[in-house]
């Protein structure tokens, strides 16, 4: 998957306030504006931005109008620090509701949530039954909901539970953003893993080069003491002891490097009224960036990509 320039019209990106917090909101009318317009909201994950996920809220924008949030202290938003708040789930979650709230009042949705992205919106559905109605489609981009769904050996999985608590605390993390997050370290830490790391080993030096200067500009852009608190809950999350009474449409890839597939699938079961399962072309979890459309059509499998063009065009 080749890395390219991502540019984002200006038009597309407006400014977001939301209980004091500063971020930004990406919003892309439909390519096919229709008298039963369809609004898509695109929740992005973990160590993301609106520039990583543009491509994807693009592709999107061919079956409605695509609304893609920034989260408190990712993509450069404000964290939920600055306001003395913590970044739990139940803090993201009421975030997100806000959000919806304020945007798109009582009009019908579709909802897709990419990873942890997607364990914010099932917090959120959980959390406030009353917008299950306001929720026409619901899918779920390598999505999870349980900590055991991670395929991390016991020493692997231990040593970044007990490294995100340490590290999610405030002289840890200031640490970490000030002697470890600099751009020559990040690089060199890139440089010296690339022939085994996931995002970068199918890559030419050139493309090796661009995709790890995207990933300096999104450790550079996310709050480090966020994305450890972060990665402290969906170590230790527990989503499946409360039902919601909507169909879920999940896409896995071929080769997840962090979660058991079917594990995920069992738990979202448990959870979801009804849970229709699909494999995108991606071989892995997420690469750095999605780069153009065409990259971006691989992580919707066709049977999804029917059904999005029915709700397109339905009168609901």
């Amino acid at each position: 998957m080749q890395q390219t320039e991502i540019t984002i019209p200006d038009t597309y990106v407006s400014r977001l306030n939301i209980n004091g917090l500063r971020g930004r909101v990406l919003d892309i009318p439909s390519k096919r504006p229709s008298k039963h317009g369809k609004n898509i909201l695109l929740v992005y994950g973990h160590h993301s931005s609106i520039e990583r996920m543009y491509s994807l809220a693009s592709y999107l924008s061919t079956y409605g109008t695509v609304t893609m949030p920034d989260l408190p202290g990712f993509g450069g938003m404000d964290s939920f620090y600055i306001i003395n708040k913590k970044p739990t789930l139940d803090a993201m979650a009421e975030y997100l509701a806000t959000f919806i709230k304020l945007h798109y009042r009582n009009k019908p949705i579709a909802i897709c949530g990419m990873s942890y992205g997607f364990l914010v919106v099932t917090r959120m559905l959980q959390k406030y039954p009353h917008m299950h109605k306001q929720v026409n489609l619901l899918v779920s981009l390598v999505g999870f909901s349980k900590k055991n769904d991670f395929r991390f050996k016991p020493a692997t999985y231990n040593t970044l539970l007990y490294g995100s608590r340490f590290m999610s605390t405030l002289p840890f993390s200031f640490l970490a953003k000030h002697l470890f997050f600099t751009k020559p370290l990040i690089k060199a830490s890139y440089a010296i893993t690339a022939k085994s790391h996931v995002k970068m080993m199918d890559a030419t030096p050139e493309e090796r080069q661009k995709r790890i200067d995207f990933e300096v500009y999104l450790w550079k852009c996310n709050d480090a003491r966020t994305y450890f608190a972060t990665s402290l809950c969906f170590l230790t999350v527990n989503l499946t002891t409360q039902k919601i009474p909507l169909a879920l449409h999940h896409v896995s890839v071929k080769q997840d490097q962090y979660f058991d597939k079917a594990i995920v699938l069992k738990n979202l079961r448990r959870i979801y009224s009804k849970v229709s399962a699909y494999t995108a072309s991606l071989p892995n979890h997420a690469p750095t960036v999605i780069s153009d459309e065409a990259d971006a059509a691989l992580l919707i499998p066709q049977r999804l990509k029917v059904l999005l063009k029915q709700y397109q065009k339905s009168k609901v």
